[in-house]
């Protein structure tokens, strides 16, 4: 049996995969302004067990998900789950009553030049594939960007092999890390500045070091 990934640490992996590292393999955690405005916006969207009606749709917050199919095997909340009725939808709330299902998660900030943001976007997808699996469905996803008070639908429908094939290859990914306890380097090109574990992490340092160690290696191997 593969081993259980939580649906909020893809997101983290996306981000960047050495803080992801600090935080699964060695239990680091700070947190700064930005992500105290994450967790404010999403205290505000969900409180436990907060079901209610808008505009004519069902909203289920906070809402226990998973996918125990080996290649998969997620499990984790999602933001909001609304359901619009649907003679052609499921069952939702013990009334009886059908909706069509859409997934929707709440992000801070739009990213600039871009309509969402791609890891964001795999993030809602790993949380659709659960959604799929518990209520038999195909449901929609979207994105809503608080600053923009913008909701983007994404493409999931139409573009089902690709991103599947990408939450594939991340969740391998992941594991190998994990079974091997090992922490992902730095990335090249990773912005650090707005990182709540910059401090811990010490990237700038890292990076100096992992350019002197190939340096040396490459001194070694020279003829």
């Amino acid at each position: 049996m593969t081993e259980q990934i939580a649906l909020r640490d893809i997101q983290h992996f996306l981000y960047c995969p050495h803080r992801w590292g600090l935080m699964k393999i060695d239990s680091a955690w700070a947190e700064n302004y930005f992500v105290v405005k994450a967790n404010l916006l999403h205290d505000r969207v969900h409180a436990p067990n907060q079901n209610y009606t808008l505009r004519g749709r069902k909203v289920f917050t906070m809402l226990s998900v998973y996918c125990d199919q080996p290649e998969y095997n997620l499990t984790g909340k999602t933001d909001c789950i609304e359901g619009e009725p649907s003679g052609s939808g499921v069952k939702m709330d013990g009334s009886g009553r059908l909706y069509r299902l859409c997934i929707v998660e709440y992000k801070p900030t739009q990213p600039k030049g871009a309509e969402y943001n791609h890891d964001d976007a795999l993030q809602v997808f790993a949380q659709k594939v659960c959604v799929d699996s518990v209520f038999h469905c195909d449901c929609q996803a979207a994105l809503y960007y608080a600053d923009v008070k913008k909701r983007i639908y994404l493409p999931f429908q139409a573009e089902w092999k690709q991103w599947n094939q990408e939450l594939r290859q991340t969740l391998i990914q992941m594991r190998t890390y994990l079974q091997s306890n090992t922490i992902p380097p730095v990335p090249s090109g990773q912005h650090c500045s707005g990182c709540s574990m910059k401090d811990l992490c010490m990237p700038k340092l890292k990076r100096r070091i992992s350019v002197r160690a190939r340096i040396a290696q490459d001194l070694e191997n020279m003829p």
